[in-house]
């Protein structure tokens, strides 16, 4: 094992090696960008590229991209990442492809490159959506009251529009397996964190135990988002403009996004101070209205039966837990990119018990 753990960082930082560029836009080389256009999309590509890294992602890298002309936002994996399977462009560039049609606001995808030999991992080019994203309490602080309102009330609606897509007529069937969907978010997340951590972690094992022993049924399933909070959508005029970072999508247990939704907006605002920028601003802390209020409004427009819900808190729990700390990892590693990843590994812990406590809160 221990040869083989060596070999995969050696193939990871030459990754990260292999993707900096003397321009400083770590993971896109604009040269290799700019030839790879002119022979497939010429369109996109009228003269020489520039662009920046995006602020807020945390996995995969987003950047845009500019012909001095038109801008594009590309998609990467990020730099040493260890879950494939959470970092599959194809897979975010078919289920934008599916939505654009639909009520569910997304960017409209332009260019699938499967192909790694261009930039050193597959990526993607979409639409660049004007609007606003709320990663900061200095931003939401600057809403008034009703804006807050509103804005959580319109955070609500557009997951209940996602949840209520037919995803075989947008073209997703075989997206995902709803079928044992659940059991199979315990084992991933407990193979994630097998495969990315280096440090014991009090009650994170048991944690997954206890999940895995109690998986309740699932109610129909639906297009899972599997990251839906407000840093993750772009807002204009009151109203969303788009829904980002659909890398964990798939077809399964809608609940998953509820239970996820209300850590973002319960939990993590309550841990300001070592948030790192996650899900900051939000929740009643901050003047938005009280996550029991967001799952009323959610079940008046899905008729959904909430009242297993605290099941599906403990996997986000558990979820968030295990994907903090494959990004603390990494940046131990040198391997993240940006800012903002010091304070992340400070989460993992009070997040275990986030989920430990909501298993605690279901009669037995």
């Amino acid at each position: 094992m221990g040869a083989a753990v060596a070999s995969d960082q050696t193939a990871e930082f030459a990754e990260l090696e292999r993707c900096k560029v003397t321009a400083g836009l770590p993971g896109v080389d604009l040269a290799r960008l700019g030839d790879y256009l002119a022979h497939r999309r010429p369109d996109l590509a009228r003269g020489p590229l520039s662009g920046q890294l995006l602020p807020g992602g945390r996995s995969n890298l987003t950047y845009l991209i500019t012909d001095g002309h038109l801008e594009w936002v590309l998609r990467r994996p990020p730099l040493g990442h260890v879950l494939a399977t959470a970092h599959d462009m194809t897979r975010e560039h078919r289920v934008l492809s599916a939505l654009a049609g639909t009520a569910v606001p997304v960017p409209v995808p332009l260019l699938l490159c499967p192909d790694p030999e261009p930039l050193g991992a597959p990526f993607y080019l979409m639409e660049k959506v004007d609007g606003t994203v709320y990663r900061t309490a200095a931003q939401t602080a600057a809403l008034t009251g009703d804006q807050r309102a509103r804005l959580a009330r319109t955070l609500v609606d557009t997951l209940a529009q996602l949840h209520r897509v037919d995803p075989v007529a947008v073209g997703l069937a075989g997206f995902g397996r709803p079928d044992g969907f659940l059991a199979r978010q315990v084992r991933r997340w407990s193979a994630q964190l097998a495969a990315s951590r280096s440090r014991e972690l009090a009650g994170i094992e048991r944690l997954a135990e206890r999940l895995a022993g109690s998986v309740p049924a699932s109610p129909a399933p639906g297009i899972v988002h599997g990251d839906y909070r407000l840093d993750n959508l772009l807002v204009a005029g009151g109203r969303i403009a788009a829904v980002l970072d659909w890398e964990m999508s798939t077809l399964g247990d809608p609940l998953t996004d509820v239970g996820l939704l209300l850590v973002y907006w319960d939990q993590l605002p309550e841990l300001d101070q070592r948030s790192a920028g996650v899900a900051a601003g939000v929740g009643p802390r901050h003047g938005f209205p009280a996550g029991a209020t967001l799952i009323e409004w959610y079940a008046a427009r899905t008729d959904a039966d909430l009242t297993g819900l605290d099941w599906y808190v403990a996997l986000a729990g558990f979820k968030l837990a295990v994907i903090l700390e494959g990004i603390h990892y990494r940046h131990q590693r040198g391997l993240t990119v940006g800012d903002g990843f010091e304070q992340v590994g400070t989460l993992v812990p009070p997040l275990v018990e986030v989920g430990t406590a909501a298993l605690d809160r279901i009669p037995q």
